[in-house]
């Protein structure tokens, strides 16, 4: 099974982009987007032979999740609980032996002022995940807005407690690995480093390579020797972030 997972960085801008003929071209068995920045209404794509599936945040242009899916969800849930429903974060996808959710986890923002919030969703995200772990293992894929280790970002020095790489952010991040999940590019890529999937638009940091990884595909540890593959697609434009895939055998 061919996943993929894309923050598009708003996904009418994206349309005009050519997403379209990569979509096509990578063929995915299930394709989730972050940051889709609209509703559902708002973008004519319906490719055929795929459900899709929307989570918009209530403020307008803002966050959103979508999920478009070859194969048909056993159910759909719409966020992890009844405290972060407003802005369209998390999208459940239950298959008959797995669960996907697609993510998009809160920016702390400047001088960290959205922590508290951010930590509160972490917290709640993982024990969610538990959850569902004792029913069948669980897929997480999405922008989780965080460098885990010095190697996932370029200049990690000199971003030391800035958002995305501030120790709580990291320290939640292990939080939920211990909790009984892999991140896949890390299992397979233990040492690779210079590999990223977000850049910023200033500075010419994507032409520099000054990236960060913070999009990811975590699986649970049972399944984690299903993988067959796991890439970051850095040549894939249309976005300050890139495509990110994974194969499992599941």
């Amino acid at each position: 099974m061919k996943l993929v997972s894309w923050n598009v960085n708003g996904f009418r801008a994206c349309l005009n982009k050519n997403f379209a003929v990569f979509f096509s071209d990578i063929n995915a068995d299930v394709f989730c987007i972050q940051e889709t920045k609209m509703q559902p209404e708002q973008a004519d794509f319906s490719p055929s032979g795929y459900e899709k599936y929307f989570f918009s945040a209530e403020k307008k242009g803002y966050s959103g999740t979508a999920v478009y899916t070859k194969i048909k969800p056993l159910n759909v849930t719409l966020g992890i609980n009844e405290k972060h429903m407003n802005e369209g974060r998390v999208i459940t996808c239950e298959f008959e032996k797995f669960f996907l959710l697609c993510c998009y986890t809160p920016n702390s923002q400047n001088e960290l002022k959205r922590i508290d919030y951010r930590m509160e969703f972490e917290d709640d995200l993982r024990e969610y995940m538990i959850g569902l772990n004792k029913i069948k293992p669980v897929i997480l894929c999405g922008d989780l807005n965080v460098a885990h280790t010095e190697i996932d970002l370029k200049n990690p020095k000199t971003n030391r407690e800035n958002a995305g790489f501030s120790d709580r952010e990291r320290g939640k991040f292990t939080e939920l690995l211990d909790a009984g999940f892999t991140d896949s590019w890390r299992y397979m890529h233990p040492d690779v480093t210079g590999v990223y999937s977000w850049w910023s638009y200033r500075f010419n940091a994507r032409k520099n390579n000054a990236g960060w990884r913070i999009d990811y595909f975590v699986v649970s540890n049972s399944i984690k020797n299903n993988i067959t593959n796991t890439d970051i697609l850095t040549d894939v434009s249309g976005s300050d972030h890139c495509p990110v895939f994974l194969e499992i055998d599941i």
